[in-house]
């Protein structure tokens, strides 16, 4: 089971987060040597990273997909590199729709392999070769930015304009993976997602080392299905308060919201209460598409709840539409450099 984040690091600084910041240096020291390392493995195809600051989601797997339908745009053949946290996969692997479930592979991989190839993989350069073996041209990874493994032609950090990066410390001791100015000096742009004022230090470092600032926000697709049912909405993600705030601000009545940690395998009795208080109240069912994916890996209710619950589909929209295509061809750009040795 996956645990879920101490709320104290998306709190002030405080006395737990002091307490833990002796191994937060520590942490730091080392991810800062992995991200200033000079020997990474580049594959013949361009590489686009999209990762962010700190652990757990913040829009990474949305920036991905956008990126994809740009680079299809493009007439290009893009692929997907997922580490498939969450799955049992221990080696590169191809996704296979017919055959994979979540409980495999990972509840991204499978969202990912719906729109183009995708791997998983515990080591990014296995999986990168795998991918350029499959005849793809162009690789987006959905995280990897700290693990510094692969030649990256262009890398993105993605950040929600709310949390922001929580209370600022390195992991124990925070969110953090790595030191915030040494990620944006790593970083080719980076991306906020929503509204808020949380990550205003980011923005402001990042403008500071005039690095590209691209605003986004997510958008429901099929709102309008909603609108006039009373919903019980759940969701096992990064930040499920997102997710609850989204429904609300497309105007879709929710009754009750219930989060969870994220990669949050649903036990029988946590199933069993959400169908039975649906049934109860007359509410309507409603997820993501992470969470709807990773329940069909289930049986007995829990494909009963899958049957019984409605998605939300979001896409993620840039203030300015052509950002995606902007950083595809810029990955095109710094790639032909590099194999011209430039």
């Amino acid at each position: 089971m996956v645990s879920e984040a101490p709320p104290f690091w998306w709190q002030p600084h405080g006395i737990q987060s002091a307490l833990l910041s002796p191994f937060g240096w520590v942490y730091g020291r080392v991810a800062r040597r992995i991200l200033d390392r000079r020997v990474r493995k580049a594959v013949d195809v361009p590489v686009i990273c999209v990762g962010n600051f700190t652990v757990g989601g913040s829009g990474k797997t949305p920036t991905a997909l956008a990126l994809a339908d740009a680079a299809l745009a493009r007439g290009l053949k893009p692929g997907f590199l997922s580490r498939g946290y969450g799955g049992s996969v221990h080696h590169a692997a191809l996704v296979d729709l017919a055959r994979d479930t979540a409980r495999l592979v990972g509840d991204e991989p499978m969202l990912l392999a719906a729109k183009a190839p995708t791997v998983v993989s515990p080591n990014r350069v296995e999986g990168a070769e795998m991918l350029v073996s499959e005849g793809v041209d162009l690789i987006i990874m959905d995280d990897g930015f700290q693990s510094a493994r692969l030649v990256f032609d262009q890398a993105l950090l993605v950040v929600d304009a709310r949390r922001g990066v929580g209370n600022g410390c390195v992991f124990p001791a925070g969110p953090v993976r790595a030191p915030v100015i040494d990620q944006v000096r790593h970083a080719d742009a980076l991306i906020v997602v929503g509204e808020g004022d949380g990550a205003d230090p980011m923005i402001r470092l990042a403008a500071r080392a005039a690095k590209p600032i691209h605003l986004a926000r997510f958008q429901p697709r099929n709102a309008a299905q909603f609108l006039g049912r009373n919903c019980l909405a759940f969701a096992a993600i990064g930040d499920p308060e997102k997710f609850f705030r989204t429904l609300e601000e497309a105007h879709i009545r929710l009754a009750r919201c219930q989060g969870f940690p994220d990669h949050h395998p649903f036990t029988d009795d946590e199933i069993k209460d959400l169908l039975t208080e649906a049934e109860l109240y007359g509410l309507d069912l409603i997820t993501t598409a992470k969470d709807h994916v990773r329940l069909r890996a289930g049986h007995g209710r829990a494909q009963e709840l899958l049957e019984k619950t409605s998605v939300l589909e979001i896409d993620l929209a840039f203030d300015s539409p052509d950002v995606p295509a902007v950083v595809v061809e810029a990955a095109l750009s710094a790639f032909q450099r590099r194999r011209n040795g430039a």
